[in-house]
């Protein structure tokens, strides 16, 4: 009872969102009730921070390239925003962070209709790599610019989406509950049975991120609903599809059930999410994108549960390899592998190996 006073009189600011959840749980309470307006955030590293620095002076402080004799185009700074796209796919942090200074200071100098939507999308776009690498706080004054930028309300779309992502990885919940179902009502088609594919996905995505949520809330009939209507969304467009190309944004029947996956394993549902990873097909468009990564992350999760510690290892070890970048990123892959670890008393060359590489203190 001394850990929920502290945590009611805000006495306890770092508890993490899942040990909230599962009082909340036995309380019968929303998690957010116990967090007194606290939240969890990892903020990045010494070594991420330094990456990115170059990245947050060209935010904070834009610089305008503004050359008489060769003054950028929006064709141009359109083709070298679409030439990140194998970069951004691939997780390639160190990359990005080296060309995005000099294609945010292109970007300001493009004032009319077509430059402010290119401006905003790539602004959009550094607001989503920020959070991927949890530089919060830059990323929020990222996600105004690219609203204030968009001269169309769609097109802030995406930066909205990291923004709630953003309060999402800090553990923000009433924040991202809010701006989601604010968002997800805002979409809403007026008519459904005519709604286009393109209007549905965004739409449904929203919410997707209210279920993830209300499912870390405590909230499981708002869970259920949200997955409800992404779900009716999902089937109405009938297959999977990439609705934002840059960064790579899919929905559709397999998005839905591996979000659908992740609430089952906040919700200590492990056997559903097997039933489910297994029912999924091999081959997915968009294999390498965050969502479906963290999908594989959950399936390891489920396997360290069932204590199935070899499994899981294999799979953290093949998310590693695909993106060894975006791993390092992931506390939730830290917690995981701490749990092996746990479980084991004993670790393996290869355990410590990788424990070392996702910076897992043990």
């Amino acid at each position: 009872m001394s850990l929920i006073r502290k945590l009611e009189q805000g006495d306890r600011p770092n508890v993490r969102v899942e040990t909230a959840r599962k009082l909340a749980v036995a309380l019968r309470v929303r998690t957010s009730a116990l967090q007194a307006g606290h939240t969890d955030a990892e903020h990045a590293d010494a070594e991420t921070s330094n990456l990115w620095e170059p990245v947050r002076r060209a935010l904070v402080v834009p610089v305008r390239t503004d050359d008489a004799d060769d003054p950028p185009t929006s064709r141009g700074v359109e083709a070298a925003v679409r030439a990140l796209a194998p970069l951004v796919d691939a997780h390639r942090y160190r990359d990005i962070a080296q060309v995005l200074p000099g294609l945010l200071a292109d970007a300001e100098t493009l004032d009319d209709h077509e430059g402010r939507v290119i401006r905003a999308r790539l602004l959009s776009l550094a607001a989503f790599l920020l959070v991927g690498n949890r530089q919060f706080d830059v990323a929020a004054m990222t996600v105004d610019r690219a609203v204030d930028a968009a001269p169309e309300r769609g097109i802030a779309v995406g930066a909205i989406n990291s923004l709630i992502w953003s309060h999402l990885r800090q553990g923000n919940l009433a924040a991202a509950r809010d701006l989601a179902v604010e968002w997800a009502d805002d979409l809403e088609p007026a008519r459904f049975s005519t709604a286009t594919p393109g209007r549905l996905a965004p739409w449904g995505r929203f919410w997707l991120y209210v279920a993830n949520v209300c499912v870390r809330d405590n909230s499981p009939g708002a869970t259920a609903d949200a997955l409800s209507l992404a779900r009716s969304a999902a089937v109405r467009i009938g297959r999977e599809m990439i609705y934002d190309r840059l960064p790579h944004r899919t929905f559709g029947p397999i998005t839905v059930a591996q979000a659908t996956a992740e609430c089952a394993v906040t919700a200590q549902q492990p056997r559903q999410v097997l039933t489910i990873a297994e029912a999924l097909p091999t081959a997915v468009p968009a294999a390498t994108i965050g969502n479906r990564l963290r999908h594989r992350l959950d399936v390891a999760n489920v396997h360290t549960q069932l204590r199935h510690y070899g499994e899981a290892v294999a799979v953290l070890r093949e998310v590693r390899a695909i993106a060894p970048e975006w791993i390092v990123q992931q506390r939730y892959a830290r917690d995981i592998l701490g749990a092996v670890v746990e479980g084991r008393r004993t670790l393996t060359a290869d355990m410590r190996e990788l424990a070392d590489f996702i910076h897992l203190e043990y």
